[in-house]
């Protein structure tokens, strides 16, 4: 591509373009790259020239044209912002720092790197589309000359390609590049696969030579016949990745493969359309279930089309896409295409085509979503998920129509619609039936949110949705629930311990000492207390650090076996226990950094024990300590602690050692709400079985002629395992509720 050769093909499709513009930037470009050489030893300036020629192909304007000669040279280059806003105009400067990289990130990881960047160009993107376009013609031109990488840096840009790129291009409409980049991209990723189906494919199209060609002439001349005179029909043979995706997503081989030819048919306008549906659909058989229509209903990145397959010429079995002129140039480029009409203007099939397209609708509503605080690994796993997604189409009872990711449950739906009625869902009608909100929606759905004011979203959703807005919101409202939660038991925590030591626990009394603490603010330092990460002392020395700890002691009571404890209020309790090996006196101390078994925070010449309910590692704990019976760990949820309120004395900071290898099950209860019918009881204890949990008691009682109530006690490592088993004794037809017991 030469600097007079771009500024001719500009010309054939805006023949007013600035062609100093074009120049001046070119000119510029040239300048700073200077000779700077790309990996194939090609001047750089080749790089820039080629990716706006791609943009020439989309008949994008000359300012955009441009920023694609210069997106390049602030990362690159000497260039400055401020020179470039002062040479072409601040909306080229603003495009071209859009597109440029992060540098200097501290950043642990490349994957929170990669994140940020994409994180960067989205928010970029809201601004203005073209910044997207031109960073598309970009990798794709990159993706073009990835030969002369090496072989780590092919693997990871065309993984970031595949995972980031191409569906990016896919939910703008650009099916064109989708497909060229997903092409590029399995070559370099899996280049056995790629030399496997290109060479089966080659054969096939020897086999069946002219065969395309046939179909095509056949299909022209019934609609012809049928009276659609203009109808254009073009054929081709569908490209590796996407026969190598089918095959692997529908498990099978090349051979089994039926559809491998697809056909577009291009008519005048939408009644056409139709028309040409019911002529194919007479003549040839169609394949039940394959008929989709993307007019009445378009895809989120305003895609129109009537898909169908039928068994066609020699029974061949082919797939049709019937569309107007307007949807084919949506299709080929989509949001790019939507640049080429101005001022209101309408086409043939009565659209108003100034107006913002769907595409870039939903992709700022994506970036709202997602831009709210996550980390960046979690925006990265989200947008790769708001990405991927083939679509289904719901209706609100007032006929709203919400696109949806396959798979979506109504907790999707409700998230879809507003972030607050997500949060307070508790239940959903599917098309007038109240369904379980795990249940999958279909295309058509009608679905009605149940609310409750007082509903906090289960953390258990975010295994169940599928939309990254969702499982962003759950998250976000999960966090804010246990941080609230731990908050105030780190409150009442951090008050008795002050009060032990005859000071007054405030939150502006924190506030200086933060930073010895490595909290951002006091809330924080407060909730790290609750869940155990720091100890109420920290807090204490941090905040007064002349203060002298008053130790826990322990001394023989003259009874064989048991101890008098002096707690820092003066208060004495009797307990059971073993005298340290070699302490002076027979005296010890309890400290709280001495560890015993996984808990921290306990002395180990001190019986300790579980309440009944148990406890798990995992759990946030406290210990309560008894006269008689030393001292017994309790979880924080349990009804039980409510009885020691009013004796701060006898509650105990501890935390679970985590660190510490776990060689013990320890016991939890479950009440299980059942269906009373054959099989229940083997399904429950399989799911137990399949997780390596352990039974130790059942019991059942009858409690309606179709239900049966199960307490169940188990024995499982921590507390995620519990989790795992709540989650899929959850996921049993045969299980109504299931919950575990803290009294």
């Amino acid at each position: 591509m030469r600097q007079y050769e771009l500024v001719e093909r500009v010309q054939q499709y805006k023949p007013d373009a600035n062609e100093a513009l074009l120049n001046k930037a070119y000119v510029y470009a040239m300048q700073k790259h200077g000779q700077q050489k790309r990996a194939s030893g090609d001047p750089y300036i080749s790089h820039p020239l080629e990716v706006a020629a791609i943009l020439t192909d989309m008949h994008l304007d000359e300012s955009t044209i441009a920023v694609a000669l210069l997106h390049d040279t602030i990362e690159d280059t000497t260039a400055t912002r401020a020179e470039i806003d002062e040479l072409f105009g601040e909306d080229i400067g603003r495009l071209v720092e859009g597109l440029t990289k992060i540098k200097k990130l501290d950043l642990v990881t490349k994957k929170a790197k990669q994140a940020e960047n994409l994180r960067k160009l989205l928010l970029a993107i809201s601004d203005d589309v073209r910044v997207l376009l031109v960073k598309l013609a970009d990798r794709l031109h990159n993706m073009r000359t990835l030969d002369h990488m090496s072989a780590d840096k092919r693997a990871r840009i065309s993984e970031e390609t595949m995972e980031i790129y191409a569906p990016l291009a896919g939910r703008m409409g650009m099916q064109d590049m989708r497909e060229e980049l997903e092409e590029l991209s399995f070559r370099h990723m899996n280049p056995e696969a790629y030399e496997t189906v290109t060479k089966r494919l080659e054969e096939l199209s020897k086999r069946n030579e002219g065969i395309v060609k046939k179909i095509e002439a056949e299909l022209r001349d019934l609609l012809v016949a049928s009276g659609l005179t203009s109808a254009y029909v073009k054929g081709r043979q569908k490209k590796p990745y996407s026969v190598f995706r089918k095959m692997q997503s529908k498990s099978l081989s090349f051979e089994q493969l039926s559809d491998v030819y697809g056909f577009r048919l291009i008519v005048e306008d939408i009644p056409s359309c139709y028309r040409a549906l019911g002529i194919v659909h007479t003549r040839w058989r169609v394949v039940p279930g394959r008929f989709k229509d993307y007019i009445s209903t378009p895809k989120q990145n305003d895609y129109r089309s009537l898909h169908t397959t039928i068994v066609g010429p020699s029974s061949q079995r082919i797939e049709l896409q019937i569309r107007t002129k307007r949807m084919h140039e949506i299709a080929e480029f989509g949001i790019a295409a939507h640049t080429l009409y101005k001022d209101g203007a309408t086409n043939a099939d009565g659209d108003i085509l100034s107006r913002e397209s769907n595409a870039y609708s939903w992709l700022r509503h994506t970036i709202e979503a997602l831009a709210e605080g996550d980390s960046p690994e979690e925006f990265l796993e989200h947008t790769k998920l708001e990405l991927f997604q083939d679509q289904v189409f719901c209706f609100t009872p007032k006929g709203k129509l919400i696109a949806l990711p396959r798979g979506a449950t109504p907790i999707d739906f409700a998230y879809a619609v507003h972030t607050n009625i997500g949060d307070t869902t508790v239940g959903a009608k599917i098309n007038g039936r109240i369904m379980p909100l795990v249940t999958r929606l279909a295309n058509g759905d009608e679905v009605e949110i149940i609310r409750s004011g007082v509903q906090v979203p289960p953390a258990a959703w975010e295994e169940i949705v599928v939309t990254g807005k969702a499982r962003a919101a759950i998250r976000r409202a999960t966090r804010m629930a246990i941080r609230k939660q731990y908050a105030g038991l780190g409150h009442r925590i951090l008050e008795r311990t002050f009060n032990r030591a005859g000071k007054i626990f405030s939150r502006e009394a924190m506030k200086p000492a933060l930073h010895r603490l490595g909290q951002k603010d006091v809330e924080d330092a407060i909730a790290a207390v609750g869940r155990g990460e720091m100890s109420s002392l920290d807090v204490l020395r941090a905040v007064y650090p002349d203060h002298q700890d008053e130790r826990v002691t322990v001394k023989p009571s003259g009874d064989d076996g048991w101890f008098n404890v002096r707690s820092a209020a003066g208060m004495i309790f009797k307990i059971p226990g073993k005298a340290k090996a070699g302490a002076e006196g027979g005296q010890s101390e309890l400290d709280a950094d001495v560890d015993v078994g996984p808990i921290r925070g306990l002395s180990g010449n001190v019986d300790v024990k579980f309440a009944s309910t148990g406890a798990v590692p995992g759990d946030r704990i406290v210990g309560i300590m008894d006269q008689s019976k030393g001292i017994t760990i309790y979880p924080i949820q349990s009804p039980s602690l409510q009885r020691f309120d009013d004796q701060p004395d006898r509650w105990i900071d501890v935390r679970w050692d985590l660190d510490e290898a776990n060689k013990s099950r320890f016991m939890a209860r479950i009440m299980v709400n059942a269906l009373n019918e054959p099989g229940t009881l083997a399904k429950v204890a399989q799911t137990v079985a399949g997780l390596d949990v352990n039974i130790r008691m059942l019991n059942t009682v009858r409690v309606a002629a179709d239900f049966t109530e199960m307490m169940l006690e188990v024995e499982v490592w921590d507390l995620r395992q519990l989790n795992q088993l709540l989650a899929q004794m959850k996921d049993l037809d045969c299980i109504a509720t299931v919950r575990r017991l803290y009294e």
